[in-house]
């Protein structure tokens, strides 16, 4: 049996990176079913962003590809930095403070476990 991987990805997403991979590392390398009954109970705002993007990959595999759900586990995932939104707000005496919006990119790649022969 080939080793056949489903992709999906989640691109501007208005948080920053950094928070976005405190909620990743969380569920990496778990079961699918597993890792959305996590991030469902999470309180991140950035977990509800993963877990559509988790629950959509789940369904793809599940209708394009014929594979069953409970097979499926996280083979990689990641949340890459995309394009930054700077802008400035003005501060005392003259200066002005840079603000920068950050968004980030979310992939995930879903496998599915070879059957355990018993």
């Amino acid at each position: 049996m080939e080793d056949f991987e489903v992709r999906a990805e989640s691109r501007y997403v208005w948080q920053s990176p950094r928070k976005v991979r405190l909620v990743v590392d969380r569920v990496r390398g778990m079961d699918a079913e597993q890792a959305l009954s996590v991030l469902k109970l999470m309180p991140h705002r950035a977990a509800r962003s993963v877990y559509k993007l988790l629950n959509s990959a789940v369904a793809n595999a599940e209708n394009n590809f014929g594979m069953a759900a409970e097979d499926l586990y996280i083979a990689h995932i990641s949340a890459d930095p995309g394009p930054m939104r700077r802008w400035r707000r003005f501060g005392a005496r003259g200066r002005f403070k840079p603000i920068r919006k950050r968004s980030s990119h979310i992939k995930v790649i879903l496998r599915e476990r070879a059957p355990t022969e018993s």
